[in-house]
C-alpha cells in the first residue's frame, strides 16, 4: 500500500514527466523479461544510476510481470522464429561456442523473444507512458481537486500523508 501512495506522491509531485515514463519503461523491461538472467542486471543498474521513481519502477515491474505470463506464448514464437533465421546461424553458432553468450541464455527462444519485444517496445512505451502522466496531471488531477472531499481531505494532515494527494 505504501508503494502506490509513493507512485500517487511522485504523479502529483513536480516531478519531470520523463522521469516517471523511464521508470514505467525500465520496471516493463523488467517484468516482461524473465527477472534472474543476466540482461536485468543493465536494466537495475540503469535504475540505481538515472534519477528514476523506484516505486514506479516496482508497481510497473509487478504489473507487466502479469502481462508476460499471458505474452509468453508470443515471446517464444518471436524467439524461435529469430533463433531460425538462416543469415543468423553462423553467429548464433559462434556465440553459442563461447561461454559469456551462453551464460545469457540467449538460445532460449523465451528469454530472446522477451528481450527483443521488451526493448522494440522501449522507446513507443515511454512516449505513451509520457502522454498518460501528462493527460494525468492536467486533466484528471485538476477534476479530482475540485469535489470537496478532496478539499476537505486535503486539510487533513493524517490524510494528506496517506493519500498524498494534491500537494
Amino acid at each position: 500500500m505504501t508503494l502506490l501512495v509513493k507512485l500517487f506522491k511522485a504523479l502529483n509531485a513536480n516531478q519531470y514527466p520523463g522521469q516517471i515514463a523511464l521508470s514505467f519503461v525500465l520496471g516493463m523491461i523488467m517484468g516482461l523479461t524473465p527477472l534472474f538472467f543476466a540482461h536485468n542486471l543493465l536494466t537495475l543498474a540503469l535504475v540505481f544510476f538515472l534519477r528514476v521513481n523506484v516505486s514506479a519502477v516496482l508497481v510497473s515491474l509487478a504489473f507487466f510481470s502479469g502481462v508476460a505470463y499471458l505474452l509468453d506464448p508470443v515471446f517464444n514464437q518471436v524467439g524461435l522464429m529469430v533463433l531460425q533465421m538462416p543469415s543468423l546461424e553462423p553467429m548464433f553458432t559462434d556465440m553459442y561456442n563461447n561461454a559469456f553468450w551462453r551464460a545469457i541464455h540467449f538460445n532460449n527462444t523465451v528469454v530472446l523473444g522477451s528481450v527483443l519485444v521488451s526493448y522494440v517496445l522501449a522507446i513507443p512505451a515511454f512516449f505513451i507512458f509520457l502522454v498518460l502522466i501528462r493527460t494525468y496531471r492536467h486533466a484528471f488531477l485538476k477534476w479530482v481537486s475540485k469535489f470537496k472531499i478532496v478539499q476537505l481531505l486535503k486539510g487533513s494532515s493524517k490524510v494528506k500523508t496517506v493519500v498524498g494527494l494534491m500537494e
